[in-house]
């Protein structure tokens, strides 16, 4: 089965027509404000004019969207997302994409690349491919992949020659080979992000210009009281009680050491919390509508497991899942945000989606929520996902607000999101590239995505 998106979307491409919001309120996120009552108009891809509403000038067979009572915020940001692999066909490649563009994702960089990945960005760009802008990553960089300091300047030189936007640092890299990446990634102007090698630390990693720690990885760990009784202990048993044994006056400090450093996190705190809680996969299963939407398949190793995660007690990313360690961890991962946001350091939204019941695109609410719980303002929360992503990438002059001049990547809401971060779901309509897609094609694609989801 295919979906008719490609077509749809080369339909939109060939038209190339002005589209005017009439009398809409902007969520500019230049700060936070509401212009009440204007005129957008994009011609080109691009905000061609916003201004006071009846003031629009726009050619006759213009496309006209009566606006009154709805809001207009620049597309969103996955900062922490997962493209298909290289052996996915074109269907699920469309699939996939799809889930983003619907929840208003214009921009997504991808955490683990592959040459595939790659075109897929290419096709996007050139509009032969409906889905968010691409940045990239290489395959990863981990202990088992990259075991010398040779290899380590090696691949880094491979990867930026090949066109990748950033380097994905995993774990199990020595020292001294975390080193030579980060030198030579300096040298060859290639940023490197991602996870925190355990010998490595992320004091080590900030301090050595990586571009951002995704999953807040290794804070935790940076939190050891400095009486520890578990400090040389077995893997096993810090697994189980190290977040019992942290210092939480610490975190002040780690938090304005990240600042200082210019170095950014992805937090993905819901993702966290479906890892480490007590609830079994059939639950999550249950509770997550939109895990209708993606492949049967993958929804059942999903709860597979999870299901054994809460079963075996599972070890995930060096603490034991469920329990009273997993809910401490959860506590402490929350506290750290929160130093971090009250230091005024720089945080992105990201989900690390596709991954266990985080759906592509929907997980970006959950996201939101929880970084609402975790202390941010809803002005925050948007600000992570747009103006901010714009400052990550030195793209303020293209995207990031609603201003004139800038790629129209767009959502019309039917209330305002930042009276409540829930609104941000109730769309009546996706703009990506200056291309509308109205609410309702929206769900009409959705409902054929859940039928082939079935089968996959």
């Amino acid at each position: 089965m295919r979906f008719a998106i490609t077509l749809a979307f080369s339909t939109l491409l060939a038209s190339a027509q002005v589209v005017v919001f009439e009398n809409v309120n902007v969520v500019p996120m230049d700060r936070n404000r509401v212009l009440q009552r204007q005129d957008v108009v994009v011609r080109d891809g691009r905000i061609a004019f916003l201004g006071p509403a009846g003031k629009a000038s726009a050619p006759t067979g213009a496309t006209r969207i009566e606006a009154t009572g709805k809001y207009l915020m620049p597309g969103l940001a996955e900062m922490h997302g997962h493209l298909p692999l290289p052996n996915s066909s074109q269907e699920l490649v469309e699939h996939i994409l799809f889930l983003y563009v619907a929840n208003g994702v214009t921009t997504v960089r991808g955490m683990l690349g592959y040459p595939s990945a790659l075109e897929h960005k290419a096709a996007i760009a050139a509009g032969r491919l409906l889905g968010p802008r691409l940045y990239v990553a290489g395959p990863g960089l981990s202990g088992n992949a990259v075991k010398t300091v040779e290899q380590g300047v090696q691949v880094v030189r491979e990867q930026k020659q090949a066109g990748y936007d950033l380097l994905k640092i995993q774990e199990g890299l020595a020292p001294n080979v975390y080193e030579a990446i980060a030198k030579t990634a300096k040298e060859v102007r290639i940023d490197f992000a991602g996870h925190v090698p355990n010998d490595v630390g992320v004091r080590k990693a900030i301090a050595a210009g990586q571009r951002s720690v995704d999953h807040l990885d290794n804070y935790l760990e940076a939190l050891e009281a400095d009486n520890s009784p578990v400090r040389n202990a077995d893997a096993a048993t810090k697994a189980r009680e190290l977040p019992f044994h942290v210092d939480e006056r610490k975190m002040g400090e780690l938090a304005q050491v990240t600042r200082k450093a210019g170095a950014w996190n992805m937090p993905t705190m819901a993702l966290w919390e479906f890892f480490l809680n007590d609830a079994t996969g059939d639950e999550l299963r249950k509770s997550l509508p939109e895990l209708r939407y993606m492949p049967r398949s993958t929804v059942d190793q999903w709860t597979q497991r999870k299901n054994a995660m809460v079963a075996q007690s599972h070890v995930f990313m060096g603490f034991h899942v469920g329990g009273k360690t997993g809910a401490r961890v959860i506590e402490l991962r929350k506290k750290m945000l929160k130093a971090l946001r009250d230091a005024g350091a720089l945080i992105a939204l990201g989900t690390d989606s596709p991954q266990v019941f985080s759906v592509p695109g929907f997980s970006l609410h959950r996201e939101m929520k929880a970084m609402l719980e975790a202390g941010f303002t809803p002005y925050e929360v948007l600000e992570s996902g747009t103006s901010k992503v714009a400052e990550y990438f030195g793209t303020q002059q293209e995207s990031g607000t609603v201003e004139a001049g800038k790629v129209a990547g767009l959502i019309l809401l039917d209330a305002n999101p930042l009276s409540d971060l829930a609104n941000v779901a109730r769309r009546a309509g996706v703009m990506i590239k200056g291309r509308w897609i109205p609410e309702q094609e929206i769900q009409q694609r959705l409902e054929k995505l859940a039928a082939a989801a079935e089968k996959m």
